[in-house]
């Protein structure tokens, strides 16, 4: 990824210099970490900033008011600890759940290294999502369909949680899959990193009255 589509980046998510210098730690951890953890398509990391960066930074933008944030099987950190780095003068805080202990690890020493306001949960998720009842906005990229997102955080969003799960061209068929368990409300919100994805932003959930 060239300089200018960094700085283009940067300057459009109107971030500190602070935070752009944190940002770039943490893309220097990403690329130091690969290697050996293998966080991420390694095809990804030559577009790092517009495949990775900006693509977790837009969902700062759907939830404006939000402090609290969950993210599930964080994995690389994307979207959640991009989150928490760059809403760190906002008051965000971000609960990162990954099942991967070395995974948690890379998470736990980049958000060390970048003061992010992050706290990393070796965990699976079914086992602390009721904990988190409460909680402004849950999110999960590239984690399961959308049945199977919606079982896991029904606790949350059934009770005022917002719910935004960046997905790819297929959203419309899980979006229908998901409509024969789940009563959903939600929008779609183009994707500003491609053209054929959209980020699902659940606002309320109920099981249909007659499961």
């Amino acid at each position: 990824m060239s300089d200018p589509d960094r700085a283009r980046i940067l300057a459009a998510s109107g971030v500190s210099r602070e935070t752009a210098a944190l940002l770039d730690l943490y893309v220097a951890q990403l690329r130091r970490w690969q290697p050996i953890k293998n966080l991420v398509g390694p095809a990804t990391l030559a577009e790092v900033w517009s495949r990775h960066i900006d693509d977790a930074l837009q969902l700062l933008d759907l939830a404006p008011e939000a402090r609290t944030w969950l993210d599930l099987g964080s994995g690389a950190g994307i979207p959640g600890l991009i989150l928490a780095i760059a809403g760190r003068t906002r008051g965000i805080r971000v609960d990162l759940v990954e099942s991967n202990a070395r995974k948690c690890a890379f998470l736990t020493e980049t958000a060390r290294l970048t003061g992010a306001s992050a706290r990393v949960r070796n965990a699976r998720i079914e086992a602390v999502i009721d904990e988190y009842q409460g909680v402004d906005v849950v999110c999960a990229r590239a984690l399961a369909p959308m049945t199977q997102l919606l079982a896991w955080t029904e606790p949350l969003l059934k009770t005022g949680t917002t719910g935004l799960f960046p997905k790819g061209r297929d959203v419309q068929a899980e979006l229908t899959q998901a409509a024969a368990q789940w009563r959903v409300v939600n929008d779609l919100v183009p994707s500003r990193t491609d053209s054929e994805a959209r980020i699902v932003r659940v606002t309320a959930l109920a099981a249909p009255s007659h499961r």
